[in-house]
């Protein structure tokens, strides 16, 4: 939804008039920082020189009205901008804006030392302006994301938030390669204390996969192993040298074809009840017990085992830091804010 359909009308018209007051504020910025910008390049003698060459009236005039009563006119506007602070704080605790009363100061710190009528401290009051177009942003009376400026910028901090974190990611990878390097039984750590402890767990999660992979496995290829159990049976037959003499009784023919459908059939029952069974507390216990058996031998460790963990991770974050150095803002078009 609309960011302005999401304000209540009563909020909306609120808006509206801080809207205004802070269009006025801001106007009023741009006044002094013109005025203080003005008078601080008029103490400059060359420029007051040629600006009294130019207009020996407005130099007079400028001199024995304004730049001579300069502080008085910068502490008007230092008033109005006290003013400004206050009446913000006042609604920012009306509307319970942040968690605690005293919190706007410190969010606005920018207004509270523009406020100061100190060289440095005045030029913060152009961040009034940044506040300004951050709520007519948040009335859809502009879109700041379609200015090629703000896009610009957009793009450029991407730019430097990757190259900082990809810095700060390949340093880091860096000191785990050298820390696995160094550490001592590695592997026998890894198997102690992360796999050990969660054995349990693990053989019951095999199991369970296991089960649910075979009754899959079952129910949709139940037909081609009945076909494979009686293909083996039949050849296991046929090359056996007993069957081949069988064969050549009188009777020897119809004795082995109804010995190959005999078997096959009981071959295949069996097969069948066995992969049926798989969930049966007596072959899920065997099971585990197999796979106990099996992680137990993985758990051993020995230096071997050692080195091979450490250069198995040790390449891995090699790996990492080769993919974490690929500059991808060459690599994709440029960031747009709306993506």
């Amino acid at each position: 939804m609309h960011e302005t359909q999401a304000l209540a009308p009563r909020a909306l018209s609120r808006e509206r008039w801080q809207l205004a007051w802070d269009g006025l504020i801001v106007m009023l910025v741009v006044i002094n920082l013109g005025l203080l910008l003005f008078d601080t390049l008029y103490l400059i003698e060359p420029f007051q020189q040629t600006l009294a060459s130019l207009s020996p009236s407005f130099d007079h005039f400028y001199a024995t009205t304004i730049h001579a009563r300069f502080y008085t006119i910068d502490l008007v506007f230092v008033s109005i901008f006290v003013l400004d602070v206050l009446l913000g704080w006042v609604m920012a605790i009306v509307e319970k804006r942040y968690h605690r009363w005293f919190f706007y100061p410190f969010v606005h710190w920018y207004d509270v030392l523009g406020c100061i009528p100190l060289g440095g401290l005045r030029w913060l009051r152009a961040l009034r302006i940044i506040s300004l177009l951050y709520r007519l942003q948040r009335l859809s009376l502009i879109d700041m994301r379609r200015w090629y400026l703000v896009r610009g910028l957009y793009k450029y901090y991407g730019v430097l938030l990757e190259e900082v974190s990809d810095r700060v990611a390949i340093r880091l990878l860096g000191s785990l390669q050298e820390e696995i390097r160094h550490s001592n039984h590695l592997s026998s750590r890894i198997s102690k204390e992360i796999l050990a402890p969660r054995k349990t767990q693990l053989v019951d999660e095999i199991v369970q996969r296991l089960h649910h992979g075979v009754s899959q496995l079952h129910v949709q290829n139940r037909d081609l192993l009945t076909r494979y159990i009686n293909a083996l049976v039949t050849r296991t037959l046929y090359e056996s040298p007993e069957i081949k003499r069988l064969h050549k009784l009188p009777m020897g023919q119809q004795l082995t074809r109804g010995l190959d459908q005999t078997l096959s059939r009981l071959a295949a029952q069996s097969a069948h009840e066995l992969l049926s069974s798989m969930r049966s507390p007596e072959c899920t216990q065997l099971m585990k017990h197999a796979i106990e058996g099996g992680l137990d031998s993985l758990l051993h460790t020995d230096e071997r085992s050692d080195r091979v963990t450490e250069e198995v991770m040790v390449e891995m974050l090699a790996l990492l830091k080769e993919q974490v150095a690929t500059q991808r803002w060459k690599q994709s078009p440029s960031p747009h804010p709306d993506d």
